[in-house]
């Protein structure tokens, strides 16, 4: 055994730990990409892979059964799908709309929902959020969580919301307050631990059903549907 980046014991030849870090704003210079950018700064000061994304990358249509139905997924969602089975967790950080998440990312979920691989399933995610106004966003994250629990994701307890975001931002990228700051690096710490012990010390694990006993059937799936 050596200790990993993180202190945490593992097996030698064992890889770092990768993150998808999604900015899942649509504006480029948005608040909460600059977060995301931190997070995915914070990953690589402490010896994960960061594989940092924009929304625009899994950009999809509205979703639609029937072009589900026809095999005839969109690239958006084929890319989001490939990026998160290529990593090992994943930290989403989103706007809030109208005190939840934005239409666009939630119609990303709804079509990565429907492959038979269950990209969100076992996977950790940690979320966070940034706003100019004094609740950071945090309404919308509560919203997120709902259907990302639902397809078995196991997001992390501790959220992040950055309030009065437009000034919290040194001209380095980081936060300008010290303690936030440390507060913000410790969070992303945690989380890569949680994430590195899942990976290489696993638990038994359980095939994911939405209520115990409930036989996986096509005619009462509830991921995205259209009925």
């Amino acid at each position: 055994m050596i200790p990993s980046a993180n202190g945490i014991p593992g097996k030698e030849g064992q890889g770092p730990v990768r993150f998808l870090v999604l900015s899942a704003s649509s504006r480029r210079d948005s608040l909460n990409n600059r977060l995301a950018r931190l997070a995915a700064r914070n990953i690589e000061e402490h010896g994960g892979v960061a594989d940092f994304a924009e929304m625009k990358e899994f950009d999809c249509p509205s979703y639609d059964q029937h072009g589900h139905d026809r095999n005839s997924s969109p690239a958006g969602a084929e890319e989001f799908r490939k990026r998160l089975e290529a990593n090992d967790a994943f930290i989403i950080s989103s706007p809030e709309y109208n005190f939840s998440m934005p239409g666009y990312l939630k119609n990303a979920i709804d079509w990565v929902s429907r492959f038979e691989s269950h990209p969100f399933n076992e996977r950790h995610a940690y979320l966070m959020s940034a706003s100019p106004s004094m609740g950071g966003g945090n309404r919308g994250l509560w919203a997120l969580r709902i259907p990302l629990e639902h397809l078995g994701a196991r997001v992390y307890p501790d959220m992040f919301s950055l309030a009065a975001a437009h000034q919290a931002f040194n001209s380095d990228g980081g936060l300008a307050n010290s303690t936030l700051a440390q507060r913000f690096e410790t969070t992303i710490v945690a989380f890569m631990d949680l994430v590195e012990a899942a990976k290489n010390y696993p638990c038994m694990k359980k095939a994911w059903i939405e209520f115990l006993g409930e036989q996986p059937d096509p005619v009462v799936d509830t991921r995205a549907t259209d009925d």
